[in-house]
């Protein structure tokens, strides 16, 4: 399932894509004809995430809500990006391809010429050639959103659907603080008291998406692996400056995250470990997906077990 980083970054495209454009659009599958007549022809103003929601603002009062879940993915071409202003630590700039036409126009700067590249975003970003425009939908499009430059399409989410201001805002109040949205003093005091209140285990609580927005299974285990913390403690034994540093530890991490497209979870590397870290997952995280391996800091076996139907990873030398 998709976690908070990517979503972001999808929201990102939006924004940079589409936000102030007319839109066109289509139910290639059929499953949303309605909806997409409703939009087509509007101007998007705005599109945002929380957590692992997406919305986006039409003219006339007109909400998309999406949720990828399990399955779901968006698909760009077009004029799309992978770098979305990456300045951190794990930040790569990729040099941007530069394309030229029989008139020697180049795709970058051309109005009407995008570039040509399609762009697959869900848990991990894939590119590849595009070669028509616009393209040809590729299996069950759901919702099909186009502009004269970059095309966008839904395929498999769990919730795709039309609201009002009024539902939208019904959505967000569900919503536990995300740190890339709530940024104050404030959405930090309501993770901290939603943590303190419950003797649900936390390993449980980081994946409420009423707790706290955007953390899904691999986050969940690197954040309890980077702060030493056993994932079946209740949430209320957790005192309150280590509820503050799981806050703070998910808001770094975030960040990261959005800006590399990638869950980076070990800090401080350099050279050849940077560089494999990027390239694979294997070489960014901690615990998750080493079940029955060592430790990278004391050598116990990393544990693999089911909470609440999701794979847990931990280590119960660690971790305590």
């Amino acid at each position: 399932m998709p976690e908070g980083h990517s979503v972001h970054r999808i929201a990102r495209q939006f924004e940079a894509n589409f936000a102030g454009r007319t839109v066109s659009a289509s139910s290639p599958q059929g499953r949303f004809t309605v909806g997409a007549a409703e939009i087509d022809g509007r101007r998007m103003l705005r599109t945002f995430a929380v957590g692992k929601q997406m919305f986006a603002e039409f003219e006339g009062d007109a909400w998309l809500r999406v949720h990828l879940g399990m399955y779901g993915a968006w698909d760009f071409a077009g004029d799309v990006s992978t770098t979305l202003g990456q300045t951190g630590e794990y930040s790569t700039r990729r040099p941007q391809v530069r394309i030229e036409d029989s008139r020697g126009e180049t795709s970058l700067s051309s109005i009407g010429a995008p570039r040509r590249t399609r762009l697959r975003m869900a848990e991990g970003e894939q590119e590849s050639e595009l070669t028509a425009w616009p393209p040809e939908p590729v299996g069950a499009v759901r919702l099909r959103l186009l502009t004269d430059a970059t095309c966008a399409d839904l395929r498999g989410p769990t919730a795709c659907e039309l609201l009002d201001a009024a539902a939208v805002e019904r959505h967000l109040a569900k919503l536990g603080p995300d740190p890339l949205v709530d940024r104050g003093r404030a959405a930090e005091e309501r993770f901290v008291s939603r943590v303190a209140g419950k003797r649900t285990p936390i390993g449980i609580l980081l994946m409420d998406q009423s707790v706290v927005a955007g953390i899904g299974n691999v986050y969940r285990a690197e954040i309890l692996f980077r702060a030493g913390i056993d994932p079946h403690r209740p949430g209320s034994s957790l005192s309150e400056d280590t509820a503050r540093g799981l806050w703070r530890d998910w808001a770094k991490l975030l960040k990261i995250g959005v800006e590399v497209g990638q869950m980076m979870t070990i800090d401080g590397l350099r050279g050849k470990r940077k560089a494999d870290a990027l390239r694979n997952r294997d070489d960014r995280h901690w615990v998750y997906g080493r079940a029955g391996l060592p430790c990278r800091v004391c050598g116990t076996t990393v544990a693999l077990e089911e909470m609440q139907a999701r794979k847990l990873y931990w280590c119960p030398g660690c971790q305590h």
